[in-house]
């Protein structure tokens, strides 16, 4: 029988047999097909395998209704590996597991990709019966990497992140996670020597929310079993996040002749390290104290009043919060409208418009005078005519004393066309 020198590697080379080996099994042969009846009615039967690389591999040759005919199983070279419970090729990997006249079953332990493919059972019938059954090799990515474009990233840029999973069989497929948020990127896949390497590319734009969150590649394998993942933490910058915070009068109700305190917090990456106050549209009272993040104000009065704003920068940008400040009397007892910080970008004050207001008050008012001067003006107009109308005829004597005889006229002639006023 011919040999042949398998791949070296985790698999060991077949020793060439003997002659005298040879003439043994020729003569096995020989007798067993001598004695093989007709063999009808016989079904030789087996199944693939899918198996791991470095794992076992088992092989079943089957026959059902045996009528003791001789099985052997032979590799993809159609070297003979068993005839019945004989092993001619001297790789230990293969052991016999189970020898009867219905089954011969063989394991090839530490498979691996070499050998994969066809491996025969033959059944010495008249005619001969042969199966074969297909050993498929898995291997899981022998590495996993993920590259970052870059270390550190500023708030609203687009980064990019690869992870390449190499050497797998079959390709594999690759998902993108930052934090519990499933991503789509978009892989490419390059075939060498029936092995693959599968590159994914993910394009990302960071927000200031994703600072130290991870970006994970994870890997699904028919060879993987669980998680086979890696991950990089981003580390985003963003400009301060500003915000005041009142820490006296604890009430909350700034009067005169009481003092106040403002706190400036500011958060940022990398962190401000200063940060300064300023009061908008005009200067800062010179009785008012700055220390570091803090404001104070000793003996509040209403030239006091207006807004106070606390600035802070780093190397992104910067931002700032303002506080309205106003001064009530003493005599104040509730708090007021609009009393609190008011945070921007570049100076957005929030704050209810009195001058609006008064406006609005004074164009109602307006109307109200103008209505009524309306009103007057035609009651007295009436008023007017009626009046006229009683001393008509007296207008038109030539003396007095005709005056008063049309007068009396027309007296008797309001009697006639008498008229009530209610």
């Amino acid at each position: 029988m011919a040999s042949a020198v398998l791949p070296s590697g985790s698999q060991r080379a077949a020793a060439p047999a003997p002659p005298g080996l040879r003439l043994r099994l020729l003569l096995l042969l020989l007798s067993a097909a001598a004695l093989i009846p007709a063999g009808d009615g016989q079904n030789l039967f087996t199944k693939d395998v899918t198996v791991i690389e470095g794992e076992v591999a088992t092989i079943s040759c089957q026959v059902n209704k045996s009528d003791d005919s001789v099985i052997q199983l032979l590799n993809p070279n159609r070297q003979t590996i068993y005839f019945r419970d004989f092993r001619p090729l001297k790789d230990s990997r293969f052991q016999l597991l189970n020898f009867s006249s219905s089954e011969l079953k063989v394991s090839l332990t530490n498979v691996s990709i070499s050998d994969e493919g066809r491996y025969f059972c033959q059944l010495y019938t008249d005619p001969p019966q042969e199966s074969y059954t297909t050993i498929t090799v898995l291997v899981p990515p022998r590495n996993l990497m993920i590259d970052i474009q870059k270390d550190t990233a500023v708030e609203g840029e687009e980064i990019e992140v690869n992870c390449t999973a190499m050497a797998s069989k079959p390709a594999t497929t690759i998902r993108w996670f930052k934090g519990n948020e499933e991503l789509k990127g978009k892989s490419e896949v390059e075939e060498w020597s029936d092995m693959y390497t599968v590159t994914s590319q993910l394009v990302l734009k960071v927000h200031k929310e994703d600072d130290g969150v991870p970006v994970v590649c994870q890997v699904e394998h028919p060879a993987v079993t669980g998680n086979l993942q890696t991950q990089r933490y981003l580390e985003v910058q963003y400009k301060p996040q500003v915000h005041i915070q009142m820490t006296y009068p604890l009430q909350g109700l700034t009067r005169e002749g009481d003092a106040l305190e403002l706190t400036c917090e500011a958060i940022g990456k990398p962190q401000p390290v200063m940060v300064t106050w300023v009061r908008v549209d005009d200067e800062m009272p010179q009785h008012a104290v700055l220390s570091g993040p803090n404001l104070f104000i000793n003996n509040l009065n209403k030239t006091d009043n207006g807004t106070y704003r606390c600035e802070a920068s780093n190397v992104v940008g910067k931002a700032h919060s303002d506080y309205m400040l106003y001064v009530y009397d003493t005599t104040a007892t509730t708090e007021p409208a609009v009393h609190d910080s008011r945070a921007g970008e570049e100076g957005s004050i929030r704050a209810v418009d009195h001058a609006v207001i008064g406006g609005v008050v004074a164009v109602v008012v307006f109307a109200m005078l103008c209505l009524l001067i309306i009103l007057g003006r035609y009651f007295a107009r009436h008023k007017g005519t009626y009046f006229t109308h009683e001393a008509k005829g007296a207008d038109d004597a030539a003396d007095a004393d005709t005056a008063i005889i049309n007068a009396e006229g027309g007296q008797n002639n309001s009697e006639e066309k008498k008229e009530y006023f209610i």
